[in-house]
């Protein structure tokens, strides 16, 4: 038997590999959910659509508004955390917020996030002294606390509401209260896990070693990203049609299998994908007020922040590949110089990242 999944294992990694099952698995997501979306979408009338978007308040979408800003301002803490975590404590707080801010925004809008996003990062902490490594893992910590908080949420909602997830795993309401459950029991052994000793809180090994936060900071870890997908929840629950009336815990558990989904396919900005969900996940609402409410969403949460940290991340690079190697040739009284300024300015940041 060990002989037979050792020699499916290597054909597996020679013939397939993980990285193309990835790749497969999240086109055949991203395939059901875009044919379903248009199956779902062909009897919509978009004037019934423009009518529901009229009948949203200024201040239902400024409370909306309100919500995405407390999700962003905790996802600064993801990476705090991580530095933290990994002994990197000169990098000050306004760095990890630009930081995490930027690279979930762009990573999230233009697709694969692991990527992108971690390109940013390094962008921006390599100034700090900081290498491939220490970014990877940030990333990897970083993801550990989305992961954590958006399971335990999940788990509790669907031992409360397992109807709720029903319409979109299609599973007996029993099995997703067992599901629940299970994950809340998986959270419970990994923290007794890593609460047993420092040496089982060690992955990978010489530079590429993380270690994991102990138990106490695991339940801050978890609490970082239930406090942030509280306030995404309900950002989408103030947007959500008044009529009938939706309990806050139902609309959660589908907006986190939504965006679960979504990750899970890559696709840029979890378009069509995470939507499809939430309007399967949903079908007591009508389907042109609940479309009404996830174009505002998208708006708030996808394509202003998006624009927000392409300016920041503009507006940086111009500061520092521009405007201040040309301050700082001005100041030294030489002319406008950019290959001086370039030898200067890298010396200038990494003397900073040593302090």
């Amino acid at each position: 038997m060990q002989r037979l999944l050792r020699n499916f294992a290597r054909v597996f990694n020679e013939r397939i590999g993980w990285k193309r099952l990835g790749i497969a698995a999240s086109l055949v997501i991203v395939t059901i959910a875009v044919m379903h979306l248009f199956r779902t979408l062909k009897g919509v009338d978009k004037y019934v659509v423009l009518s529901a978007l009229a009948e949203k308040s200024e201040h239902q979408i400024a409370m909306a508004a309100l919500c995405v800003a407390g999700a962003f301002f905790t996802l600064t803490f993801y990476d705090l955390f991580a530095l933290r975590t990994i002994g990197k404590n000169h990098v000050p707080y306004r760095i990890a917020a630009l930081a995490s801010f930027c690279s979930y925004v762009i990573g999230h809008n233009i697709g694969a996030t692991v990527f992108t996003g971690g390109a940013i990062r390094f962008r921006i902490y390599s100034d700090w002294g900081l290498n491939a490594i220490d970014v990877a893992k940030i990333c990897f910590i970083s993801g550990l606390t989305f992961w954590l908080g958006n399971t335990f949420v999940l788990g509790f909602g669907m031992i409360w509401h397992p109807f709720a997830a029903s319409s979109i795993d299609l599973l007996p309401e029993s099995i997703n209260r067992l599901i629940g459950f299970g994950i809340l029991a998986g959270i419970a052994a990994y923290l007794i896990w890593i609460a047993v000793g420092k040496k089982r809180r060690e992955l990978g090994k010489d530079g590429w070693m993380v270690k994991l936060p102990p138990a106490p900071l695991t339940v801050l870890q978890i609490l970082i990203g239930v406090v942030d997908l509280g306030f995404c929840a309900l950002a989408m629950y103030l947007l959500a049609p008044s009529n009938p009336e939706l309990d806050f815990m139902t609309l959660a558990v589908v907006f986190i299998l939504s965006t679960l989904v979504g990750f899970a396919s890559h696709a840029p900005g979890s378009l069509g994908v995470f939507d499809a969900a939430m309007l399967v996940g949903l079908p007591m609402l009508g389907k042109e007020e609940l479309l009404a409410s996830l174009l505002l969403y998208r708006l708030l949460y996808f394509v202003i922040p998006f624009a927000i940290a392409i300016s920041i991340m503009g507006s940086r690079e111009l500061w520092l590949n521009v405007v201040q190697p040309w301050y700082l040739n001005r100041k030294v009284g030489e002319g406008f110089n950019p290959a001086v300024a370039k030898t200067r300015a890298p010396a200038r940041k990494t003397k900073q990242a040593a302090e």
